[in-house]
């Protein structure tokens, strides 16, 4: 890998840093770049993808459980709940990737980008609001959401190395989960998620831990930075501002 490369890899692994704790999706960008860029096939890109989730995800649940976001009793269940179905769900993605076609993961990540991009926009624009709060309802009914959630999750995790936040910030907004509540959730969950996504490629080879260093190393420094932007600007823009560059460059995964 050219130094050129590595540099522009960890710039776009800051940028996507700060998306990852300041609104959620955000990682996917490291996913995209090293797809488009990196000279690693489809399962090397999910596999080293993820295990930088995992730091990110520890970094990220510490610089929240900090800001008070786990205080609520709730917020503890969610992550809980979500970190255990996610488990069995990236074990099924990370495989499910190993059968795939290099092609039909290209078609796949690049469908998957465009529609988070879309859902964000959409929301943002037209107001979507939550038909009830998730700490509301009923504590088994809640447990069984948000189980479902999480193994959704975990699959697209461990398919397309996307880690937990990037659907799971989205969907809990969407649900009635306050924003840095669902954030700082999505980050526990995040652990769990791309441990396991990791533990299946790396078993496969499929893991690139020089490569894994210079986009993991600035992602850590951009999830501080999200972090401390979360709590000090209103996230509308932001969300906007993402949705549309997802969007954007779906159409690029496919050249």
């Amino acid at each position: 890998m050219s130094l050129e490369l590595a540099a522009l890899l960890a710039l776009i692994a800051l940028f996507a840093g700060v998306g990852i704790t300041a609104i959620g999706p955000g990682g996917v960008f490291v996913t995209i770049a090293l797809f488009a860029l990196a000279p690693l096939s489809a399962a090397e890109v999910a596999g080293t993808a993820s295990a930088t989730f995992v730091a990110t995800g520890l970094l990220g649940s510490l610089v929240y459980f900090q800001s008070g976001e786990f205080a609520q009793g709730y917020a503890r269940e969610m992550a809980i709940v979500l970190s255990a179905t996610s488990i069995v769900g990236a074990l099924a993605g990370s495989q499910l990737n190993l059968l795939l076609p290099e092609r039909v993961f290209g078609y796949l990540l690049s469908l998957f980008v465009a529609t988070i991009g879309a859902v964000i926009v959409y929301r943002e624009r037209v107001g979507l609001k939550p038909s009830n709060r998730l700490d509301v309802v009923p504590d088994r009914q809640r447990r069984i959401l948000v189980g479902g959630v999480g193994l959704g999750i975990g699959v697209l995790g461990g398919l397309l190395g996307v880690g937990g936040p990037v659907v799971a910030v989205p969907v809990l907004v969407v649900l009635g989960v306050p924003m840095l509540v669902a954030v700082a959730v999505a980050q526990v969950q995040s652990i769990f998620i791309s441990s396991f996504a990791t533990v299946g490629y790396a078993l496969s080879g499929a893991v690139s831990i020089p490569v894994a260093l210079v986009v993991g190393v600035p992602q850590l420094v951009g999830v501080v930075a999200g972090w401390k932007v979360a709590h000090l600007v209103d996230p509308h823009l932001l969300r906007i501002v993402l949705g549309v560059v997802l969007v954007g460059v779906s159409p690029l995964l496919l050249l």
